[in-house]
């Protein structure tokens, strides 16, 4: 007797089982290029070398895929997730763009990916709502890229353990999460303090046009309200200072309480400063692979928004950042 099973609750629990993402591709008899997104994609044996990957009997490229002597499977790279959405769509030129190399008949090989096969199908079978293709590999190539992985319906990266990890929850003092964040920023600070001492500039003028950076227009209240999260305060003479620099202009606009704005100047000066900054970080994620990087990201951005409730309103996020932000600029400028 066949046990009921739930459709939604069975897909839950497969998607428990982490997996790779895989493009596979075909020449049709066509003469047309077709390829589709699946994580399907298994090993099958190592003599001869085999590998296997099934498609649901309603995919409109099954009719392609079923009649095609030979595909080839892509192993996504962890900057990939862009191209396993475009080959999930239908109705689209998925190889618009693509750079294409061709493997054994005719099929389109993609660049970029972790590792890719190229196969010949042997076997075809019924699988329930899918049809199994098993291929003998006749050709592979390995790029030492770090795959994209698949779990739970969403994206991620497999990231491996090293020696790094005993140390992580070393000790209350040096293992820290307050301690590690402030000396990273201190470390990535420097190049930037360089800087600023270099033209005879403080780390208060420094925080001033970086709030400024975020959205011009701030009154001298904003802004010492704003960098006061650093532990600074602004006062009427620190503004002073950087008006008499030529780097900021004050405008009351018949208002008693005047509104700091850039100058030419002081938006080019900030614009360098960010520049500095991000290369300052391009150097700090040097040892870094692009999972890491990417995964160092998301875990701060957990922490901040973990952390933001205990925040006064006037330090939350939306009160730094308004529309006409220097930071895209800062880092088109760097990259140029």
């Amino acid at each position: 007797m066949t046990t009921a099973i739930d459709a939604m609750q069975f897909r839950k629990a497969l998607g428990a089982f982490t997996t790779g993402v895989t493009v596979v591709t075909t020449n049709g008899g066509d003469g047309k290029d077709y390829g589709l997104t699946a994580n399907s994609f298994n090993s099958v044996s190592m003599d001869p070398p085999m590998v296997l990957w099934s498609l649901g009997k309603k995919s409109t490229s099954l009719p392609v895929f079923a009649a095609a002597e030979h595909f080839a499977v892509h192993i996504l790279a962890a900057d990939q997730e862009s191209m396993s959405n475009r080959f999930a769509k239908s109705g689209t030129d998925k190889f618009a763009g693509c750079a294409l190399a061709r493997g054994h008949g005719g099929v389109p090989l993609l660049d970029g990916c972790s590792a890719r096969f190229e196969c010949r199908v042997v076997h075809r079978y019924e699988g329930g709502d899918h049809v199994i293709f098993v291929g003998e590999v006749l050709n592979f190539d390995s790029f030492n890229r770090p795959p994209l992985a698949f779990h739970g319906g969403n994206y991620g990266f497999v990231m491996k353990k090293s020696d790094d990890t005993a140390d992580a929850g070393s000790s209350f003092g040096d293992g820290w999460l307050g301690f590690l964040l402030a000396r990273a920023y201190y470390q990535l600070l420097m190049p930037v303090r360089k800087n600023l001492a270099s033209q005879g500039l403080r780390d208060i003028d420094y925080n001033v046009l970086t709030v400024l950076s975020m959205g011009d227009g701030r009154t001298i209240a904003e802004l010492d309200q704003l960098v006061s999260i650093s532990g600074s305060r602004v006062t009427e003479e620190d503004i002073g200072m950087l008006v008499e620099r030529g780097l900021v202009s004050l405008d009351r606009h018949g208002s008693k309480d005047a509104v700091v704005q850039f100058t030419g100047a002081g938006r080019r000066y900030a614009i360098e400063l960010l520049a500095i900054a991000k290369a300052a970080q391009s150097d700090a994620e040097e040892n870094l692979d692009y999972r890491e990087a990417q995964v160092m990201t998301l875990l701060l951005k957990r922490v901040i928004r973990s952390t933001a409730a205990a925040l006064p309103d006037h330090w939350q996020r939306d009160h730094f950042w308004r529309g006409q932000s220097l930071w895209r600029d800062a880092v088109t400028t760097h990259a140029t």
